[in-house]
């Protein structure tokens, strides 16, 4: 099931415009990939009352984490590509089913192993359903218009991972860890109606190839697509810097003279809520052909943010605007990577970005692992010169590699018919 592509029979055809995505869709798609994505990320405020709660240790407790981590993983690789072989508005019709399933058997979870299945379940779930809609809004969206609703939805999932973590501590105040996953079973169940009502309709073609084919084809897209190497490698720097400021920023803050509690550390990352701004904009000048453009700002902005960041101990005004500064760089990096790898196979949207994410995943580890070990032996500088470099070695790549991956237009794609709603 793709998009398909067809030869235009005549001049007029082809210079005829294809309709945009309604407003009504590009907001259905960024809520409803905003949603899927903080099902992920409930539990990390939650691990304090879990361990207590199953009586077990706050080092054991982290295999909750570990669980939903493997889940993401296992969704990019074996169930994201899956958009390119069924028809994929019933593929997110049966994932959003499973996915409630999944919530609320967390919900009633009385053992460990119950738990951890759950969380591994919601993590595989939550993660096929985000990445899954955001190839689907790429695969409907007109070639004019694709950076540009790409963006929207990538807003969507931005928010959603900002929102998750005080969506999850207010409710379990309120009504327990529980609580939480029964209010996200609901508003799941909210958002299916609507998805099986307006998700537009693709042209269902025969399928070439069968599911084993379809993951080895994985490989063969890796080795062959420049963009997708380029644009990979570039999202995993750019995610190593991410994780290596926001794992290690807990451990200044909560120490003197801040002495901050998780709440008020967490609420820190609502500062970077300006960075979903920038991801419909780096979408809209993705679609004008100034990809690369893009792509040199979000990296300048992305290594200018360690400066502040560094003069945390002198002012939390100056952390917050590298807050702003890293998020606004990291996001609009984020959504033109897509848009670019998105123009290069329309009919493997979903193994394309199921790869792509693979190497966001590889960043997010190593960023993580290597800023507790460079905190514990230089201090908050030593962690900010450690972001400085990874985003300058970004910005060298990127550099080196700018004439491998030509700038978009989107001239070439304009015959790509998609039938809609």
């Amino acid at each position: 099931m793709k998009a398909s592509l067809a030869s235009s029979t005549s001049s007029t055809e082809s210079d005829k415009p294809l309709p945009s995505m309604p407003r009504g869709v590009i907001l259905l798609f960024a809520i409803a990939s905003g949603a899927s994505v903080a099902n992920v990320y409930y539990a990390q405020p939650l691990l304090d009352i879990l361990a207590r709660d199953f009586n077990v240790s706050h080092a054991a407790i982290g295999g909750v984490v570990t669980a939903t981590q493997i889940g993401c993983a296992l969704a990019l690789i074996f169930l994201v590509p899956l958009g390119d072989l069924v028809d994929r508005r019933r593929l997110m019709a049966l994932q959003l089913l499973a996915l409630i399933s999944a919530l609320l058997v967390l919900g009633f979870a009385h053992s460990t192993i119950v738990l951890l299945t759950g969380m591994l379940a919601v993590g595989l779930l939550g993660t096929a359903m985000t990445q899954g809609l955001i190839a689907y809004a790429a695969s409907t969206a007109a070639p004019h218009e694709q950076g540009h609703v790409v963006g929207t939805a990538q807003s969507g999932v931005f928010i959603g991972l900002l929102l998750a973590r005080v969506f999850s501590g207010g409710i379990s105040d309120v009504a327990g860890w529980r609580g939480v996953y029964f209010c996200a079973a609901i508003i799941m169940f909210m958002i299916a109606l609507p998805l099986w009502k307006r998700l537009p309709h693709l042209e269902i073609q025969p399928a070439t190839m069968r599911y084993p084919q379809l993951l080895a084809s994985m490989l063969k897209l890796l080795r062959q697509e420049k963009v997708l190497q380029v644009r990979g490698v570039l999202a995993l720097l750019m995610f190593a810097a991410f994780n290596i400021f926001w794992s290690a920023l807990v451990l200044p803050l909560s120490a003197p003279p801040y002495s901050f509690s998780h709440t008020v550390i967490g609420s820190f990352g609502l500062v970077g809520v300006i960075g979903a701004l920038a991801a419909a904009r780096a979408g809209y000048w993705a679609d004008r052909g100034y990809a690369q453009r893009t792509s040199l700002l979000a990296l300048v902005i992305l290594l200018l943010a360690w400066g502040p960041l560094s003069l945390m101990a002198h002012s939390l005004w100056a952390l917050m605007i590298g807050i702003v500064l890293l998020d606004l760089g990291g996001q609009a990096l984020h959504v033109t990577n897509q848009s670019m790898i998105f123009r290069t196979r329309p009919e493997a949207h979903s193994r394309l970005v199921g790869l792509y994410m693979l190497f966001y995943a590889v960043g997010s580890g190593l960023g993580a692992i290597s800023t507790t070990a460079t905190y514990a032996y230089a201090g908050w500088l030593g962690v900010c010169a450690l972001g400085a470099g990874v985003s300058l070695l970004a910005l060298l790549f990127w550099w080196m590699t700018r004439h491998i991956v030509p700038q978009i237009t989107h001239e070439k794609d304009n015959n790509i018919q998609i039938n809609k709603i």
